[in-house]
């Protein structure tokens, strides 16, 4: 079926009404209403009041954080980095301030490190020493990767509490119990769990890492680390009050916390005439008579012949006939122009071109070179290893989690990305007053944090999912075409149907057919005396194109109502 300009401008003109009729109520534009929500979640930020939760060390950076908090001024120590000729200094600046990025809580500030591509240290010295003996140990903090996160750390450290600890000195040298909390440089991605632990025969301490700690997550809203240490030697890592790892101190750290009971002895050696090769090559076994180790792998294939359609005259490449010499070319200078080779054309359409030669097959007399097979070894006495004998290093430390005091906590991290907050440090011994902060502060902040990242995201125009989704204006050309496939599609199984559920086309179809039946009665009834078949034909006509017209109407209505009653739903919908 074809439809002449006529046709298509009826539809168009059917579209644009139809289109009128699928507008939003209201008019609100998509990316107005996402500025709307952006700023209904701003006006709705709840406002930072302190807690009154008592901790051993509670932080939240009021305006009296810098009485506890002290950056430092120290060097970096270097040695056994490879780096020992470089030298750096803790020069990165420390700020206290509210995020600039998706804010949850109006007020709330946090301790913010300033600078990109520096080293940074800064620490707070406890009231109180912390003991962690034969009590739970509790480390709970908020971190804030307000730019990201491709290569830096943001973990803290518990610092050990001795004489010498001096905050002006906090240094990478500086004796810390336990350090937690997330780190990531490229694909190297996870969250610490180290502790230091003490050799209770040599006095040295060594650190012990927790195996396959979990990767910690880069986003712009705000994280809660919390770590639980429980005196039977238990541990676990939640992540925004999720568990997401657990195990035991004593099992699931390398290296271990206890060394093994019995070690190999260093003095035993193995003996010259040991023997552990299992199997050997059977020293009884001769080559068959018949193995040819000089057959080839593959022959020539004799009954192979030549298929009918190969055509042996036709070279396998040919001049490019589409080839035309340069026009600066210079035959004196350039020499004569060839023009280059393509394949011939013809041999794609063939078996192939050219002389043609018997192709080779596998040898079935192939066998290749000769070898004993295998056998058990008679004299084989099994895989050697040196005796074991006590370990004269080995102790049994039955409770690792009774850490040694702890006297102050400290960042000190390297980060290519600045715009780092921490906030909410939570260290002691309450589980439930961990959570109850959390409550308080994360739990609150987070998922307005979250609805803001939502309403900053660019708004995304809905593709049309089915012809009935188009509009005329967006584009005249596809809405004309989508229209008529559509309607003749349905048409064929059901006109009415088609009318129904495509009225633009029907309209279209019905103002045409009533403007040719106007146009022929108006020749006839200018005709002065017309025969009285054309007469009758004519009437018949205009009856029948003035009922089509009815019923083209009142579908169009009904379809009209439908597309207006379906963008009220969808309005209604999107303002709820």
């Amino acid at each position: 079926m074809r439809f002449t300009p006529f046709i298509a401008a009826a539809i168009m003109a059917y579209g644009a009404a139809a289109d009128e009729a699928q507008k939003p109520l209201g008019g609100e534009s998509s990316s107005s209403a996402a500025e709307a929500a952006t700023s209904s979640v701003d006006a709705s930020l709840p406002t930072f009041t302190p807690t009154n939760i008592k901790a051993p060390f509670l932080e939240q950076f009021t305006d009296d954080w810098e009485a506890r908090w002290k950056p430092s001024h120290a060097k970096k120590d270097m040695k056994d980095t490879g780096k020992d000729e470089e030298e750096w200094a803790y020069v990165g600046e420390w700020s206290v301030e509210e995020p600039t990025v998706f804010k949850g809580i109006e007020g709330d500030k946090g301790l913010v490190v300033k600078n990109p591509a520096a080293h940074h240290a800064i620490s707070a010295k406890f009231q109180e020493v912390i003991d962690p003996k034969d009590k739970p140990l509790v480390v709970q903090y908020e971190v804030k990767l307000q730019n990201g996160l491709e290569c830096g750390g943001a973990y803290m450290k518990l610092l050990r509490e001795n004489a010498a600890l001096h905050q002006d000195e906090f240094a990478n040298t500086t004796p810390y119990v336990i350090m937690f909390g997330p780190d990531k440089c490229g694909h190297n991605n996870k969250v610490h769990f180290i502790f230091n632990h003490k050799n209770p025969k040599t006095g040295e301490y060594e650190e012990k890492h927790v195996k396959s700690p979990n990767a910690a997550r880069i986003v712009k809203t705000t994280e809660l680390y919390t770590l639980i240490v429980h005196p039977n030697n238990t541990f676990a890592i939640e992540l925004n009050g999720e568990q997401v790892k657990s195990g035991s101190l004593l099992e699931d750290f390398v290296p271990p916390v206890n060394p093994a009971a019995e070690i190999d002895d260093p003095e035993d050696k193995k003996p010259e005439d040991w023997v552990d090769e299992a199997r050997i090559a059977d020293p009884e076994a001769t080559k068959p008579e018949d193995w040819d180790e000089d057959a080839p792998y593959e022959i020539v294939d004799e009954e192979a012949e030549m298929p009918e359609d190969w055509l042996v005259d036709e070279p396998l490449t040919i001049a490019d006939p589409e080839a035309q010499k340069p026009e600066d070319w210079d035959d004196e200078e350039d020499g004569d122009w060839v023009a280059p080779t393509v394949a011939n054309p013809k041999c794609s359409e063939v078996s192939g071109c050219g002389p043609w030669t018997k192709p080779l097959k596998k040898n079935p007399d192939y066998k290749g070179k000769w070898t004993a097979p295998f056998i058990d070894n008679p004299e084989y006495k099994g895989v050697w290893a040196p005796r074991k004998i006590a370990n004269p290093d080995f102790f049994n430390d039955t409770n690792p989690a009774s850490f040694e005091p702890i006297g102050a906590i400290g960042f000190e991290i390297w980060t290519m990305q600045n715009d780092i907050l921490f906030d909410n440090i939570y260290v002691g011994h309450s589980i439930e007053d961990a959570r109850k902060l959390a409550d308080e502060t994360f739990h609150v902040k987070h998922p307005l944090e979250q609805l803001a990242e939502i309403a900053s995201l660019p708004a995304k125009e809905d593709a049309p999912k089915s012809p009935s989704d188009l509009k005329f204006l967006d584009d005249p050309v596809l809405f004309v075409k989508e229209k008529v496939d559509l309607f003749l599609t349905i048409a064929q199984k059901d006109p009415l149907q088609a009318i129904k559920f495509v009225p633009e086309v029907a309209g279209g179809i019905g103002a045409i057919f009533v403007t040719l039946v106007a146009i022929i009665v108006g020749i006839v009834s200018q005709g002065g005396s017309a025969p009285p078949a054309v007469k009758k034909a004519a009437a018949d006509a205009k009856d029948k194109a003035i009922e089509a017209k009815d019923k083209v109407a009142a579908a169009a209505t009904s379809g009209a109502e439908a597309v207006k009653d379906t963008a009220t739903k969808r309005t209604t919908r999107s303002q709820s």
